[in-house]
């Protein structure tokens, strides 16, 4: 494998729904966490009717930032 194709696999984003964003964590449900981004807690972007979470940005807002 060559940089180019290490680096761009390397610096992959990936987005979660908030029903995937939920399923990470024991204990928090998807209502919360669509809460969270209706109040802006965590940073998201909407795709079409769907709320589309960054999971790196998601996991270091919960405190597990190597999970």
């Amino acid at each position: 494998m060559d940089n180019s194709t290490r680096n761009t696999t390397e610096s992959r984003i990936v987005m979660l729904t908030i029903k995937e964003a939920a399923e990470l964590v024991d204990g928090l449900t998807e209502y919360r966490v669509r809460q969270m981004c209706i109040n802006k807690q965590i940073p998201c972007i909407m795709a079409g009717k769907k709320y589309l979470i960054n999971k790196d940005i998601f996991l270091n807002y919960l405190g597990c930032p190597n999970a």
